[in-house]
């Protein structure tokens, strides 16, 4: 199916509201998906705006579907940073489909697009069960996904019902081909998290991280760091930035941490796709969280403009080696750490039939408080979750 088949042009509404801007700001410089026109070019695009008008997935935020273009505009609105703009590609609407799984599968055809041409999705949803086809976009890929999930909920519940915004997590995992390595939660308030979510999380080894223990904000970089896909809830934005959701919370991110998480997820050399879900304008009379959402969006790209081209682009042959001797349990941990950009990464040994294979070692992001706590003998959650995920019998 061709993509445009796919896709709705970006609305001519929206497009004669831009005769009225400035010529500098985005909404003059960027490409679009137009009725007249059709599809942009893609072949010198980066980055591609995909709305998704899509909420038959939302258990609690219906509403959630109409917010697509309201964040459009916002961003058409805005000043573009030090970039090449004209890399950008509004790509209009997903189309619906009758049901919800063929939205999915429409959704799912165009990351693989995407992909394949090395053009990174901003997909803004809707609601955030749309992960699932963005993460079933990698399956032809012939590698493994990480997924970083910002979300002041878990959204594993239970896969004896359908895929929706709160069990999502549960039909990732045991969906085939089985290519999850891991999944980070960033932001989930515990007092909205059973303990046996918590308990099942462990048990797969996957990473969260509370709300609390993500102070200052630049201990959230490794985390993003180490995603395939970022996938930002904005329920997990407190209320008073964010009051656009139907379960908008006291507690959460605040728009500046936000958007410094953007910023560090257009940042990493790793990372394919973004999406931004959850807003709902029926609870955003003034249009604060569709402009925190416009924002949100900008620092991505003004992440990814300013990409350094490490660790995976860069070998670790380049970085400074640090080893550090757990003297409880024997444990050998090497750290490296690239002096040109003062990142961070751990070492994780694979172990085949007890013995360690090194040509096989993965590198997980790290920071320098991770390697401090090692000098004084404390073994990094995250690399302790990595090693038993690695043991292969």
């Amino acid at each position: 199916m061709e993509l445009s088949e796919l896709l709705y042009p970006v609305s001519e509404h929206l497009l004669d509201d831009l005769k009225d801007i400035l010529p500098h700001k985005l909404g003059k410089l960027i490409r679009y998906h137009s009725e007249f026109e059709g599809l942009p070019n893609l072949e010198s695009s980066k980055l591609a705006l995909i709305g998704v008008a899509e909420d038959r997935g939302s258990i609690e935020n219906k509403g959630s579907a109409a917010g697509v273009d309201k964040i459009r505009s916002r961003f058409y609105r805005l000043y573009p940073g030090n970039w090449q703009a004209s890399c950008i590609a509004d790509l209009g609407n997903l189309r619906k489909g009758n049901s919800l799984k063929d939205t999915y599968a429409a959704l799912q055809m165009v990351c693989e697009y995407l992909f394949k041409n090395q053009i990174i999705p901003i997909v803004i949803g809707g609601s955030n069960d749309l992960l699932y086809p963005m993460y079933l976009g990698f399956s032809k890929l012939e590698q493994y996904v990480d997924i970083t999930s910002a979300d002041a909920m878990l959204d594993i519940g239970t896969i004896e019902e359908a895929v929706n915004d709160t069990n999502y997590l549960s039909h990732l995992v045991l969906q085939k081909p089985y290519i999850l390595n891991n999944f980070t939660n960033i932001g989930y308030q515990t007092y909205l998290v059973s303990p046996e979510e918590l308990q099942l999380m462990d048990k797969m080894f996957f990473d969260h991280y509370r709300l609390g223990d993500l102070k200052p904000i630049k201990k959230v970089e490794p985390l993003v760091r180490s995603a395939d896909i970022l996938s930002f809830d904005m329920i997990s934005i407190k209320a008073s930035d964010n009051p656009g959701h139907s379960r908008s919370q006291p507690n959460g991110f605040t728009g500046e941490e936000a958007c410094a998480i953007m910023r560090y997820a257009g940042l990493s050399d790793k990372l394919m796709a973004v999406g931004l879900f959850g807003y709902n304008p029926a609870f955003d009379h003034h249009l604060i969280s569709a402009s925190l959402a416009a924002e949100m969006i900008w620092y991505f790209v003004e992440g990814f403009f300013n990409r350094k081209g490490d660790y995976p682009l860069t070998s670790k042959r380049d970085f400074l080696k640090f080893t550090v001797i757990i003297e409880e349990g024997d444990y050998e941990l090497v750290f490296y750490k690239n002096p040109k950009t003062s990142r961070w990464w751990l070492e994780v040994p694979q172990i085949i039939n007890g013995d360690t294979t090194m040509e096989r070692n993965i590198l997980i992001p790290c920071n320098e408080e991770d390697y401090q706590n090692a000098v004084n003998q404390e073994i990094p959650v995250r690399w302790w979750k990595a090693y038993q995920k690695t043991i292969v019998i």
